[in-house]
């Protein structure tokens, strides 16, 4: 795994040990930021220049590094498997960015108080297991995601997404196996 682009480009991460976490695919990642970056999301300028990211259901960190990577301001990785833990440690040391990073500790189904509402939220839960709508819900209730947030939640292009009360679905786009579907938060 590497990072595709901005100023780690084509640095490795690592993948967790074990098989509890799936990566997102890099073209899976390459498009949703090229989206983000410069697509419709960046008609009233980047969202991503010195944006506070929260990157839930972690595992190796690879979308909130990308995000540091393209110039976010800060990372917040929201992580409950240790040898995701650990992976993600080990890359914000590789690439030097753990002043701009916070690691929480923590399950997107029951997150601790936010430290700080954030502008940008990528959620790639695992496939299969309806968990995306009850993170959203659960995020948003603890204070991580700002109002006008924008939100993208990795997929199986086979799920559907049900989307919670005070979100806005704009936006979807598959690739491969995978989807992303794009919200905003309601202010």
């Amino acid at each position: 795994m590497r990072i595709v682009a901005g100023k780690h480009r084509g640095r490795p991460i690592e993948p967790p040990d074990g098989a509890e976490t799936r990566p997102t695919s890099a073209l899976t990642r390459e498009s949703v930021f090229n989206i983000l970056s410069h697509g419709r999301f960046a008609a009233d300028g980047d969202p991503l220049t010195g944006s506070i990211v929260l990157d839930g259901f972690a595992g190796s960190g690879a979308n909130g590094l990308e995000a540091l990577s393209r110039g976010a301001g800060h990372a917040v990785f929201m992580e409950s498997q240790a040898a995701a833990l650990n992976a993600l440690r080990a890359n914000l040391r590789t690439l030097g960015e753990q002043a701009n990073a916070t690691v929480v500790h923590g399950d997107c189904l029951r997150p601790p108080r936010a430290t700080a509402a954030c502008s940008l939220v990528i959620l790639d839960p695992p496939y299969r297991q309806g968990l995306a709508a009850p993170a959203l819900e659960a995020l948003q209730r603890a204070g991580w995601i700002a109002p006008d947030a924008l939100v993208a939640v990795e997929l199986m292009k086979t799920e559907d997404l049900h989307v919670p009360a005070g979100f806005e679905e704009l936006d979807t786009r598959r690739y491969g196996k995978a989807k992303v579907v794009f919200l905003r938060a309601g202010a």
